[in-house]
């Protein structure tokens, strides 16, 4: 398992849900910059209104595609919509018309990147990223009240199924944010993404993200700005 890698500059690109057009910024900002590596925070796929809307799904995925094959360092947290496809879990925004799609397209991303650059938890020196978050709550109830290290908790659940995961308070589904449940510490920075905010939110060591999402209506929740991060100092600041 890959244990503490040294990384610092990160690039992030937070919830995408079928914005093909985010990879294409993206590479215009990671390829006039030095960096370690980028890191996807899951949810490619879904939006409001487009369960039928295929050939979106399938845009996107070209779009992720093309990023990850040229830049081979870029890292993948799975999401909650990302994974319920996988595991034919049903939720707000899943599509029937899109399952095989999804399925099929979702094999050919991790098979651009090394296996090892897709999980739902990475870590890089002192900085974890997921879609959603570790909190104190799941590291107590899963790990016997936290008696394992870090590392062996990211490998263990790293290798869970949707028994374990699919949970209110999962790394792929938890909303820690605004005080509701408490993050877990260990000494590192959180960065997330999930719960949508208007601009980069950090509460404690907690970075949440998912600022490109929109309303039903369609219009941006966030400022749909990129952020770069220092994984030893655990500091961000906006790409510009």
């Amino acid at each position: 398992m890959r244990k503490n890698v040294y990384m610092s500059k990160v690039f992030v690109i937070p919830d995408v849900h079928l914005k093909p057009w985010m990879f294409e910024k993206a590479s215009h900002f990671v390829e006039k910059a030095p960096y370690d590596a980028v890191v996807l925070l899951g949810d490619l796929v879904d939006d409001w209104y487009q369960e039928k809307n295929i050939e979106l799904y399938n845009e996107t995925f070209d779009a992720a595609i093309a990023f990850t094959s040229k830049h081979k360092d870029t890292f993948w947290c799975y999401g909650n919509h990302d994974v319920s496809y996988l595991w034919e879990e049903y939720e707000s925004g899943y599509s029937a018309y899109a399952r095989d799609t999804v399925v099929r397209r979702i094999a050919e991303l991790e098979a651009s990147i090394p296996p090892e650059n897709s999980a739902f938890i990475h870590r890089f020196d002192n900085t974890l990223f997921s879609h959603a978050g570790l909190t104190r709550d799941f590291v107590l109830r899963v790990f016997n009240y936290g008696n394992q290290d870090l590392s062996t908790m990211i490998a263990n659940i790293n290798k869970m199924t949707s028994d374990e995961l699919w949970r209110n308070d999962s790394p792929i589904w938890v909303r820690p944010q605004f005080g509701r449940m408490e993050i877990y510490s260990g000494g590192v920075l959180q960065v997330v993404g999930h719960t949508p905010v208007k601009c980069v939110l950090q509460e404690g060591n907690l970075l949440t993200l998912d600022i490109f999402s929109t309303y039903r209506e369609g219009g941006a929740i966030g400022d749909e700005r990129f952020v770069w991060i220092d994984t030893v100092k655990k500091t961000w600041e906006y790409v510009v």
